[in-house]
């Protein structure tokens, strides 16, 4: 669907706040409405980063999550309902875009993502948000990200700390996800929430935040907003409430962006 369709009076309309911000304009407004991003991981930090992603217009959502909404979900995983219970993920979100904006376009998929599909499912997308919970399956998407060329933004959240970061590490000089941690967490043996517990609020800000730093990879060479900051981790801090960011240099011998 073209853009100057999805820019429609109306649309104009519902997006005027962005339109009205020199960082954005209309230019902006008009490739958000032609992006296509993946969501890969519909939780805690999928929920709120889709919900601000549709509201900013984004014209097409791939959704892969392949669990089950569960009771525990529900304190912070804000797009779903106690209705929700035992319904797969993915199709509730679709239904919550569909009630949200009917101009959205949206694919879903509610099969696991692993090393042998993960390439396959993010096809087409031309950023991949990343909010699963284990490291198998950071990887296993930061692997195919830098073979199909995609731009990865990965998020992550326990407890009380959070941290979001943007990865290119199919561009020459930038790190992938990767080189970020290294291969010993290609098992999934890491702690989850489930066992060291998480504050509600806390999952919110890392999700919104995820947002706000892919609509800035989306916007980049078209609008002042657009500085994705390749390879810059910023962390959260919820408990002394403060930010601080570091930048993670490519790995020469990484075997996911590594020569």
């Amino acid at each position: 669907m073209a853009s100057s369709t999805k820019l429609s009076s109306a649309r104009l309309d519902r997006f005027a706040r962005h339109i009205v911000l020199p960082e954005i304009g209309g230019a902006g407004q008009a490739r958000l409405a032609e992006a296509h991003v993946a969501i890969v991981g519909l939780g805690g930090i999928g929920s709120p980063a889709l919900q601000y992603l549709a509201g900013a217009g984004i014209g097409r959502l791939t959704l892969i999550d392949s669990g089950d909404v569960e009771a525990s979900n529900l304190q912070r995983q804000t797009i779903y309902t106690e209705r929700d219970i035992s319904h797969g993920k993915a199709v509730i979100a679709r239904g919550w875009l569909a009630d949200f904006d009917r101009v959205l376009e949206v694919d879903i998929s509610d099969a696991r993502i692993e090393p042998c599909n993960a390439r396959a499912m993010i096809d087409g997308a031309e950023l991949v948000i990343d909010g699963t919970d284990n490291f198998a399956t950071r990887l296993a998407v930061s692997d195919a990200c830098v073979a199909a060329g995609v731009p990865l933004l990965s998020a992550a959240v326990g407890r009380f700390q959070g941290q979001a970061g943007a990865f290119a590490g199919h561009l020459p000089d930038h790190a992938c996800y990767r080189c970020f941690v290294g291969d010993a967490f290609d098992a999934e043996d890491c702690d989850t929430c489930a066992e060291d517990g998480v504050l509600g609020a806390m999952v919110g800000w890392v999700g919104t935040f995820a947002a706000m730093q892919a609509i800035k990879v989306l916007l980049r060479g078209v609008s002042q907003f657009g500085d994705p900051r390749w390879g810059t981790v910023f962390q959260m801090d919820g408990l002394a409430p403060g930010m601080r960011s570091f930048a993670i240099p490519k790995d020469p011998t990484c075997k996911g962006c590594g020569d």
